[in-house]
Parts: structure tokens; sequence; C-alpha cells
């Protein structure tokens, strides 16, 4: 009997699929975090906005305006992303 490779073809693809896509997330969530640090470095609620800003890197595929403040025209994702109440949910 002669055995078939698909599954072992197919497993292999999967594995490699995993390990590409958690690759990409840590890559991400360090280049948001340097984005963040840059776009919160001069508010005095730092951890606040690091916390905010980090979520919606990340909702937002690693996209932060420039600058300090402002910019959000640059980031539709991240200007339009409102908290429960309906305020801004991004700084």
């Amino acid at each position: 009997m002669k055995r078939s490779k698909k599954p072992f073809l197919v497993a292999l693809l999967i594995a490699s699929l995993i390990l590409t896509t958690s690759f990409l997330q840590t890559t991400m969530a360090c280049d948001c975090d340097s984005k963040c640090e840059a776009r919160c470095s001069k508010t005095e609620r730092h951890f606040r906005c690091m916390k905010y800003c980090r979520i919606c890197c990340q909702k937002c595929n690693g996209s932060v305006p420039s600058g300090t403040y402002g910019n959000k025209s640059e980031c539709p994702c991240y200007r339009d992303m409102l908290n429960s109440k309906g305020k801004p949910k991004c700084p």
C-alpha cells in the first residue's frame, strides 16, 4: 500500500500559517508600542494613553496618527473608533 503525502503537507501548511500569523502579531505589537510611545510622549496620563493607543493601533492594523495630538484624519479607523459613551476612544 502506498501512503498519501497529502495529510502531511496539509498539516505542514497549517503549522506554517499559524507560526507566520503569530510572528506578524508580535511584530505588529512591537510596532504599535513604538508608535504609541511617540504618540503619548507628552501626555500627563501616559499609562492610560498607552493603554488605549495600543488597543486602537492593534484594531487598526498598526495605524497611529503622527505627532502627539491631532492628525487623526491620517488614520480613519483610529479616528472613528468610539468608546461606550460615544466619545473618541483613541488618544
